[in-house]
């Protein structure tokens, strides 16, 4: 129990940190929805006290193929509205001042010469300023416009990359770029592991399939450290966690609290013996094997190692297969294509 606030004594809760390895486990679509689908599943589990994904330069600028995707539809439609071959059902909508826009051109035309402009303006003013009032200035007309910010992630597109960073912020991920060199994200993330094993943390969230955390994460139970391994394969890292969840699942908002039951800790053995079983059943090459054949032969194993028949085994399901695949730059690259492409932004 222990005494809050209001002077009254609840009990204890647990607390969490959550690290994501960016280079081995990137999102798979909107990174600001994946990472508030992540915080909520970690939430489950006690107070999110720590959040934080770690990666070199290159997960930053590189492209996905849903984002190129959508850059390359959104391109065509552009020009098919200026060329007049096609209308919007509905005209765009300037969401910080309402103006209404025949084409999406316009709209990004309006707020570059308007609302950008405007923007340079205040945020000269703020430089201009020091101490509290800039600090006041820039909480009121710079980061609490949400008006300006929403639009400028919806129109205006990232000179390098697709914003990975800004939206991971964004959603209160704190991000942290590391050297250029093999594994240095890695060794980040377990340099917060053995920091989370020695500050009195409950639970450790672990977004990523390296296997190489296996060592660390075997520690980290030992430690009495609860460990969950969010991923697309629930092997090496799996066999060491108290529970494994699948990527897709949290990204997608799937996950329930009845998929969040830690397995029973054991031995080793019982551990190696639990994931040996069920490989060997999912990789079989000869006739389906029914549920009450499995339970008999993992029984008559358990037997054999244990000496005790009334030994228990759970056989998990098999993992998904993995798919393959800062702030806002005032910058549009789309534009400048278009362009090259004979059509005109001017009327």
């Amino acid at each position: 129990m222990v005494k809050n606030r209001q002077g009254i004594y609840t009990a204890k809760q647990n607390k969490v940190v959550v690290l994501w390895d960016l280079d081995n486990k990137p999102p798979r679509g909107p990174p600001y929805h994946a990472a508030l689908s992540l915080k909520e599943v970690a939430s489950k589990f006690g107070d999110v006290v720590e959040m934080s994904a770690y990666a070199n330069r290159h997960a930053f600028v590189h492209l996905p193929q849903w984002v190129a995707q959508e850059r390359r539809e959104r391109r065509q439609q552009d020009i098919l509205e200026r060329k007049g071959i096609v209308a919007a059902p509905e005209p765009y909508i300037c969401g910080v001042c309402g103006r209404k826009c025949k084409t999406n051109l316009d709209l990004k035309k309006h707020f570059r010469q308007l609302h950008e402009r405007e923007r340079q303006k205040k945020v000269n003013r703020m430089r201009s300023l020091k101490g509290k009032k800039r600090q006041r200035y820039k909480e009121r007309f710079i980061s609490g416009n949400d008006k300006y910010n929403d639009e400028a992630r919806r129109l205006v597109t990232p000179k390098v990359g697709y914003g990975l960073a800004a939206e991971l912020r964004r959603a209160g991920v704190y991000v942290k770029t590391v050297e250029d060199k093999p594994q240095a994200a890695d060794w980040a993330v377990k340099r917060q592991i053995e920091h989370s094993m020695s500050r009195g943390i409950d639970w450790l969230v672990l977004v990523s399939d390296d296997s190489d955390f296996g060592a660390i994460l075997k520690r980290a139970r030992e430690a009495n450290l609860g460990t969950v391994v969010v991923g697309d394969r629930d092997r090496a890292l799996g066999r060491h966690a108290d529970l494994w969840v699948p990527w897709i699942g949290v990204e997608n908002g799937e996950v329930t609290e009845k998929d969040l039951v830690p397995k029973r800790r054991g031995n080793s053995s019982e551990e190696e013996l639990e994931y040996d079983v069920r490989d060997s059943f999912s990789h079989s090459d000869g006739e389906e094997w029914t549920g009450d054949d499995v339970d008999s032969v993992v029984e008559e194993i358990a037997a054999e190692i244990s000496g005790y028949n009334s030994m228990r085994i759970s056989v998990f399901s098999e993992g998904e297969e993995e798919e393959e695949d800062g702030d806002y730059v005032l910058w549009d690259s789309d534009d400048d294509e278009i362009e090259d492409q004979g059509v005109s932004f001017y009327l």
